[in-house]
């Protein structure tokens, strides 16, 4: 059903499925392939727990997270604020192509495993492994919010 609403989305925006979710492992339904910055991470392996704060000052709490290539993370990401808030992992370009779909789909739903859609007061984890050196971020992509600043750095060394 999922695949369905994007495909129509897509139509619609005059825009391929490929085009409807840049920057993604697949789809918003689901994926379980290695992207540029890394892998779903094993919930059922040891994983490092790094904590995820998303507050009213439309911040990441931490803004800057260092991590070893090839490290199982486990993200618990709490929303502080009285609104909604994601955490989306991936490259900056990443970030900023599929927040500019946001702004044309505001109501698009997030399954994917390297985000998370946080209501108020609540949490959720996401396991990720990045799998390759370099400059990562977490944003999110509700319109506004990435333009307010909410982005943090993840570096893999």
């Amino acid at each position: 059903m999922k695949y369905l609403l994007i495909g129509v989305i897509a139509l619609f925006a005059g825009i391929s499925i490929a085009q409807a979710a840049p920057g993604h492992t697949g789809s918003h339904g689901g994926s379980t392939g290695e992207a540029a910055f890394g892998q779903p991470g094993d919930p059922k392996k040891s994983a490092r727990v790094v904590q995820v704060l998303m507050n009213n000052k439309m911040r990441f709490v931490p803004g800057s997270i260092t991590v070893k290539a090839g490290e199982n993370i486990r993200f618990v990401v709490k929303n502080t604020d009285a609104i909604d808030h994601e955490m989306v992992i991936g490259t900056q370009k990443d970030l900023e192509e599929h927040a500019e779909l946001m702004r044309k789909f505001p109501e698009m739903e997030h399954v994917d495993e390297n985000m998370i859609r946080v209501p108020p007061s609540k949490s959720g984890d996401v396991y990720w492994r990045f799998t390759k050196a370099g400059t990562y971020y977490l944003g999110c992509l509700i319109p506004g919010h990435l333009e307010a600043g909410m982005m943090a750095t993840v570096v893999v060394k």
